[in-house]
């Protein structure tokens, strides 16, 4: 039940959701161009929205190229400047105030669109919806600070971006990156090689 679980979420499941999104995307823009806008609420009452949005926007932009280059820049790239600890530890803290800049900052929208009767009118249910899903990642994803100082080392942040790197370039043997396959490795340990495997591997040449 595990292993089908895991194949589902860490193999296939990102490509089910690239495919939603670019497909999904294309679609939509051939068809209703014109439904890629949002409802301004300006003129509606302007208290909170200017704080608000640009708290928003910056962190989760900050957030978002963040998690893109920090995620998908290969280890070598920047391993002469910066060490993984060192890496994981920056981006713990720097991740941590644009998360907590954005939540802010989605929370007084949330609260502007739900208490301010006319803006509330004019919302559609989807409007909601976005904005709450929204609020819960950002919550989900500065939950996950505490769970990340348990580890310091780097380690699990090298693991989840080789994941994340096979994953976007199409190259096999996503699922097999330690811990999704059982084992554990160290930032120093080449690829597709762990610590429990590289001792059997050695009796095998014998």
């Amino acid at each position: 039940m595990t292993t089908w679980l895991d194949n589902l979420l860490f193999g296939y499941y990102p490509y089910i959701c690239l495919a939603v999104f670019f497909i999904g995307s294309l679609l939509r823009f051939d068809r209703d161009q014109y439904t890629w806008k949002s409802d301004s609420s300006q003129l509606l009452r302007r208290g909170q929205l200017r704080l608000g949005s640009n708290l928003f926007h910056i962190g989760v932009l900050f957030l978002f190229f963040g998690h893109f280059f920090g995620m998908l820049t290969p280890h070598f790239v920047y391993e002469h400047f910066i060490g993984a600890g060192a890496k994981q530890l920056m981006a713990m803290i720097s991740g941590g105030i644009a998360g907590v800049l954005a939540f802010v900052g989605l929370t007084l929208l949330l609260h502007r669109r739900l208490t301010e009767p006319r803006i509330r009118a004019t919302s559609k249910p989807s409007d909601i919806l976005i904005v709450v899903l929204l609020w819960l990642q950002l919550l989900l994803g500065l939950a996950t600070i505490p769970l990340s100082a348990q580890h310091l080392d780097g380690s699990m942040m090298m693991l989840l971006a080789e994941w994340a790197q096979r994953i976007v370039t199409f190259r096999s043997g996503a699922l097999r990156v330690p811990p999704l396959s059982g084992g554990a490795r160290t930032p120093a340990q080449p690829a597709g090689r762990t610590q429990s495997a590289a001792p059997a591997g050695r009796r095998c040449l014998r």
